[in-house]
């Protein structure tokens, strides 16, 4: 069963049902059955088109679930219009989606999460990480808006912002996660800075680019996370990196500073140091200065403590770090890394072991338990 598949053709086969009637809440439900009962059918007997298959499938589900409640003469239109079997036209909706999920109706949160978990393939759980809450607070959001936009006619997309929102969280996730969600939200991204003049949209788009740029040389052959001090810059993309500072260039001449902006010139920073030794930490913390003005967000001022830690020495971060929650994600792991710098490296074990516990994934719970190894070892000698 090709996955992958499944989640690339989701998009288009919920932008059709939507496209000919159906409510977004019960076409994305009828979606969900169908890719389950392509996971229980196309193993023993896959279709030849398989596109064509989850939208009559599908359809006839949307027809199940309206029958009970819908007239006689509304069920025989929706017949009339039931799809034929075979090839389905090759549109691409996700971008239409992924306004459309933006609603009016809806907070922008919850059109997040519904859009992530509907289009964008994200698990609740993996949505509950990004936003920082319970995954049972979640699921409870993306049900709440889901039953608010049942019914509702989608011809009031959504605002930019929303949108940048989303693209901006499945990249994060295809970036650092389970799902590989990278190239997908790049690609989006390209499209939506071709339709629309917006400087955050830039801004966005170059953040994506000086990221993935460095993606090959983030882990190991083996699967082990490269910290970025330790990254061999030789394998990073120079060509997307050229690209993406490019592109923030003409967004920031425009004068109007929005977060993912100040986010790429901080990844502009990184990408332009020969060596880690040589990266500008003064003018980062500068940067996340601003960034912090714009989004007062707790993971912003994280890192932050970081910068100021390698800018000022690691007792100026260890003091930048003191003024936050230390239930924060990652919290843990940059205490470590400070106390590590500072030279305690019985605290900075001992902290690399309990960050390691609370780990959300596999590859960075083997970095931080390797980390704490490594310096119990070097206390032993």
């Amino acid at each position: 069963m090709d996955e992958a598949l499944l989640r690339s053709l989701t998009p288009s086969v919920l932008g059709i049902l939507v496209r000919r009637g159906a409510d977004f809440a019960a076409a994305e439900d009828a979606v969900q059955d169908a890719l389950v009962e392509a996971v229980r059918v196309w193993p023993a007997d896959p279709p030849r088109e398989p596109k064509g298959w989850l939208v009559t499938v599908a359809w006839r589900r949307f027809l199940d679930a309206t029958r009970a409640d819908a007239a006689r003469r509304r069920r025989e239109d929706l017949l009339d219009e039931e799809p034929a079997p075979g090839p389905a036209p090759a549109v691409d909706d996700t971008l239409q989606l992924y306004f459309l999920c933006a609603h009016p109706s809806l907070t922008p949160s919850s059109a997040v999460a519904l859009t992530l978990r509907a289009v964008g393939g994200l698990t609740t759980r993996q949505i509950a990480h990004a936003y920082l809450v319970p995954e049972a607070t979640m699921a409870q959001r993306i049900s709440r808006a889901k039953r608010t936009v049942s019914g509702v006619r989608f011809d009031q997309p959504g605002d930019v912002a929303t949108v940048l929102r989303v693209l901006y969280l499945v990249f994060n996730e295809g970036y650092s996660g389970d799902l590989d969600l990278a190239a997908e939200a790049i690609r989006l991204t390209r499209q939506l800075a071709a339709a629309i003049d917006h400087p955050e949209v830039a801004g966005l788009l170059a953040l994506m680019l000086l990221h993935h740029a460095r993606r090959a040389a983030r882990t190991a052959p083996d699967g082990r996370l490269v910290p970025l001090t330790e990254q061999d810059r030789g394998r990073w993309d120079t060509e997307s990196i050229a690209e993406g500072v490019q592109i923030l260039q003409a967004a920031l001449a425009r004068d109007r500073l929005g977060e993912f902006q100040a986010q790429a010139a901080i990844a502009a920073l990184h990408a332009d140091a020969p060596t880690a030794e040589e990266t500008d930490w003064v003018q980062i913390v500068e940067w996340y200065d601003e960034l912090t003005r714009l989004t007062d967000s707790p993971v912003v001022r994280l890192n932050r403590a970081v910068a100021v830690g390698e800018a000022d020495g690691p007792r100026a971060g260890l003091a930048a770090l003191k003024a936050l929650d230390d239930s924060l994600p990652r919290h843990t792991a940059v205490a470590a890394y400070l106390h590590e710098r500072d030279g305690d490296l019985a605290t900075a074990a001992r902290l690399y072991a309990e960050a390691a516990r609370k780990a959300p994934n596999l590859a960075e719970r083997d970095h931080l338990t390797r980390q704490a190894a490594r310096l119990n070892a070097r206390r032993c000698r």
